[in-house]
């Protein structure tokens, strides 16, 4: 009876003995994983804050340089109208100067100063005569 038990025994203890190292092993090595991985969970959600907190900074400040750009410009629009005022050496001129400076302000539409030669649509390929030929020959460009 023990040949029979020992081919049984040795197996089963092995078996037994495989069970416990891989309960110990998937109770210490999970241990660390989370670990590891909540501190990197952890460091990227503090990445995210830093470049949230950058992003909202860096809009603030554009949105205060343009509002002193504008500020300026209405200084220098200002600046420039008083001084055509002042300087302008008659009605007229005056009249012209403060006029061209305004006009940058409607920003109205600008009439041609010529009319378009034709009322034909501009051609999106290459004109040919008859006899030659066209772009999309297979002998097109080649030199005979």
């Amino acid at each position: 009876m023990e040949q029979s038990l020992t081919p049984w025994l040795l197996p089963a203890i092995a078996l037994l003995a495989g069970v416990a190292i891989g309960f110990l092993v998937a109770r210490l090595l999970p241990n660390a994983a989370p670990g590891r991985t909540q501190r990197q969970l952890d460091e990227m959600q503090q990445r995210f804050d830093s470049y949230q907190n950058e992003v909202v900074t860096h809009f603030n400040t554009t949105a205060s340089l343009v509002r002193k750009l504008t500020q300026s410009y209405q200084e220098v629009q200002e600046h420039l109208s008083q001084g055509a005022s002042r300087l302008a050496a008659d009605e007229l001129t005056r009249q012209r100067m403060l006029a061209a400076l305004h006009a940058e302000d409607s920003k109205a539409p600008r009439e041609r100063l010529t009319p378009p030669k034709s009322n034909e649509a501009p051609k999106d390929y290459a004109p040919k005569e008859p006899d030659e030929p066209g772009t999309l020959d297979e002998t097109f460009g080649l030199k005979r």
